[in-house]
């Protein structure tokens, strides 16, 4: 037998504990080092690092995956890519998805693991078959929850759905760690039996305390892959130690290919880095506890971390434990979608902003409005009829493939607003996902330059 590990520390691990606050600078000296390790893949682009790239390192994200590839020729280099949302927080229109996707492939990502934040399949479509047409692995993501609509029976007939589109492999992302160990089990079973030898992938984060009897019972029900973080970077919102699980699985007679070496070079260079964002604060104690009320809550790991951070920017921690009692709600109102980026961010936001201002839905945030008006895909339930009926009035929902599809000239209007500003299609890409911090950025960029030649034709003279 054997099980396959993807190490997370340069995106999901580090997303969670510490809101994506990792720069490329940190870790370079050691990518050459995780290259030797054997991973299956490594998990290093992709969900909140290109936006954290732009809004808060002085980063280019490309430039990022890049530096990456070059010093991990080796190794498979990973994604998780949001679907029709791409990284972004809204439905893009199929050419951009697709270009996207190119674009990714051509700066050296191997694998990209696609979701959409309600499973509905519409919404990956464009990306799976971008994904095939560039020679990517196209793993194809069903968001974790559980729900009165979440059944294993339902996710046995989601992957079946998968398979049947064409994906290379399935992985269950189960993103606030609340699958147990039962469960796992079971799910597995069930998904090994209807999909053959197609290989499944475990997802989770240690953020209930179970991740690690989760993973055991997955592996017992045959699970191919799972998603470990070097031990400095686990527990907590994280995922399980890369090192535990390497140790447990050589003990079961499983090989998983790892270099034990490695792996404690790996963790040894990050303990420093992570000992500093303990120290200044970046790494909140809470993100490093185990919160079985999390279990009620449903919140993911990187859910988890931003609002403690965006709470203790306001000066309102003490409204934390309201707003976590206030998400169940929010998230039965919207029926009961899986808490995972965007969906997370738009429920965390609007639970927090009820509790805030003392009244539910008092204030609506533009993307619960724009859930309501159909923008985001299919509803897992029925959501709530007088929230909508506030929402919408005599309207009705349109439908979001509608919108996807249409003819547009968002690439073209891009590169004109950026002007000089862009130097490649790459950064008309950033634009398009987040134009605000996108434009920051490239001014940034040439104001440092601009800095440098200065500085270079002073010493000249």
């Amino acid at each position: 037998m054997r099980v396959q590990l993807t190490e997370t520390v340069l995106r999901d691990a580090n997303q969670s504990l510490i809101a994506t606050r990792l720069p490329y600078d940190k870790y370079e000296p050691i990518l050459s080092t995780m290259d030797k390790a054997g991973y299956y893949s490594v998990e290093c682009w992709g969900g909140a690092t290109f936006d954290s790239c732009l809004r808060y390192l002085h980063e280019d994200p490309w430039a990022r995956l890049r530096g990456i590839r070059k010093n991990m020729p080796n190794t498979k280099l990973q994604m998780l890519l949001r679907g029709q949302n791409l990284l972004g927080y809204k439905h893009y229109p199929d050419d951009i998805v697709t270009k996207f996707v190119e674009l990714s492939v051509k700066n050296g990502i191997d694998i990209i693991r696609i979701f959409d934040a309600l499973n509905d399949f519409r919404n990956i479509k464009t990306a799976f078959e971008a994904a095939k047409k560039f020679g990517a692995t196209a793993s194809g993501c069903i968001s974790y929850t559980q729900s009165p609509v979440h059944t294993v029976a339902k996710y046995v007939e989601m992957c079946k759905e998968l398979q049947q589109m064409g994906f290379d492999t399935i992985c269950l992302k189960d993103m606030a760690g609340t699958m147990g160990p039962q469960e796992a089990y079971d799910l597995i079973s069930g998904v090994k039996d209807a999909v053959g030898d197609m290989p499944i992938i475990l997802h989770t984060h240690c953020t209930t305390g179970m991740a690690y009897m989760t993973y055991m019972k997955a592996i017992e029900a045959g699970i191919d892959v799972i998603d470990t973080a070097t031990s400095c970077f686990s527990g907590g919102t994280s995922q399980p130690a890369t090192e535990t699980m390497h140790f447990a699985l050589q003990q079961m007679g499983i090989e998983d290919g790892l270099e034990e070496r490695v792996l404690k070079q790996v963790n040894d260079f990050f303990k420093p880095i992570k000992e500093a964002y303990v120290a200044d604060g970046t790494l909140n104690p809470k993100s490093l506890a185990t919160d079985s009320n999390a279990l009620v809550y449903k919140v993911p790991g990187g859910m988890l971390s931003n609002m403690i951070a965006n709470l203790t920017d306001m000066g309102a921690m003490d409204k934390f434990d309201a707003a976590l009692t206030e998400i169940p709600k929010v998230r039965k109102d919207l029926g009961y979608p899986p808490l995972v980026t965007p969906l997370s961010q738009m429920v965390g936001n609007q639970a927090v902003t009820n509790v805030l201002v003392g009244e539910p839905y008092k204030q609506i945030s533009n993307e619960i409005k724009a859930y309501f008006h159909g923008e985001y895909g299919i509803a897992p339930a029925p959501v709530s009829q007088e929230l909508a009926k506030k929402i919408l009035g005599d309207q009705q929902p349109i439908d979001c493939r509608t919108v996807d599809a249409r003819k547009n000239t968002v690439w073209a209007d891009a590169a004109a607003e950026l002007g000089d500003l862009a130097r490649s299609e790459e950064d008309v890409m950033s634009y398009i996902c987040f134009p605000k911090q996108a434009k920051d950025y490239f001014q940034y960029r040439k104001e440092q330059e601009e800095r440098t030649c200065t500085y270079t034709l002073e010493a000249l003279d």
